[in-house]
């Protein structure tokens, strides 16, 4: 058994090479799930790959998928890149991994997320030829974005994040999951965050993102779907670290919930208030951050993603 097994299928005219990744992180099974679903289509002859190649991976992540946790040993979502002497499983993993997104064009990356919300998608950045993330296929991802049956959006994470890692004395490398890698390696990615972990229906967002996927990028003979008609564009702006043990909540946040600037979203240990630095919404709380770590993003609603 291989430490990543990838099923693939492919057309008989040339198209668009398509990747499709489930339990990055392994306790995220809705992609998992739907992924098997849709090769199960495609072996039994009800779905058929035309044009291009459409290569999935369901348990991307095998170590922490057994153990129903986050990563194995770390995150595979972070620090993602080839090394000449692996150190833990998830060195391993990017070892096999990362050579396969280089050999694709375009990476659907299916997660599920800890607190209750509405399903979302993450873009990368506007075109740029900056030095952190340059970039040239902003509309090919927007273009998809709007068609994988979801109503937010939300970009800016590599630029914020770097920004926390440089207060903190890291490096914004860290901060490279499997679409940052994918968008280096010369393609375009999206993150599709499909609903709460345990969800019923986040196997069906992820399912019906993939075939959607497929027939835009034609893969198969199927319309191509129509652009959702209302979209909720966001930008992170600002993470925040927890910086003490007994640094709290004002209260039990959820991922977009609206702030106004100056509202108190946290208390310090020692008393300080931490308040919203402006009007937006809270997103990726996590009360249970080790000291050091991120605690939240604030992001600001903008136009480049909305409809």
């Amino acid at each position: 058994m291989g430490i990543i097994e990838p099923k693939c299928f492919a057309g008989e005219q040339p198209g668009t090479r398509l990747i499709v990744l489930g339990a990055v992180h392994g306790n995220e099974t809705c992609g998992t799930r739907a992924i098997e679903r849709v090769t199960a289509e495609l072996a039994g002859g009800q779905l058929r790959i035309v044009r291009g190649r459409a290569t999935f991976v369901p348990v991307t992540n095998r170590l922490a998928y057994q153990r129903g946790t986050r990563g194995g040993d770390r995150n595979l979502n972070r620090h993602l890149a080839p090394t000449a002497a692996p150190a833990d499983n998830e060195d391993r993993i990017a070892n096999a991994l990362c050579p396969l997104l280089a050999d694709h064009d375009v990476l659907l990356d299916l997660h599920s997320f800890r607190s209750a919300g509405s399903p979302f998608v993450m873009v990368g950045p506007e075109d740029n030829a900056g030095d952190l993330q340059p970039f040239s296929q902003a509309a090919r991802e927007r273009a998809l974005a709007l068609r994988l049956g979801v109503a937010r959006a939300l970009d800016g994470w590599l630029d914020t994040y770097a920004a926390g890692a440089a207060r903190r004395g890291g490096s914004a490398a860290y901060g490279v999951g499997t679409t940052e890698y994918m968008r280096a390696a010369g393609g375009c990615a999206l993150t599709l965050e499909c609903g709460q972990h345990e969800d019923p229906q986040a196997p069906q967002v992820a399912y019906r993102a993939i075939l959607r996927t497929l027939a835009h990028l034609r893969l198969i003979d199927a319309p191509d779907p129509p652009p959702a008609a209302r979209m909720e564009g966001l930008r992170l702006r600002e993470v925040v670290d927890r910086a003490h043990p007994d640094d709290r909540f004002e209260r039990a946040w959820t991922s977009f919930d609206p702030v106004r600037r100056g509202q108190r979203i946290g208390v310090r240990h020692d008393g300080a208030a931490v308040l919203a630095p402006f009007d937006g919404a809270v997103v990726f709380p996590d009360a249970t951050a080790a000291p050091g770590a991120e605690w939240f993003y604030c992001a600001q609603p903008h136009p480049r993603l909305s409809r």
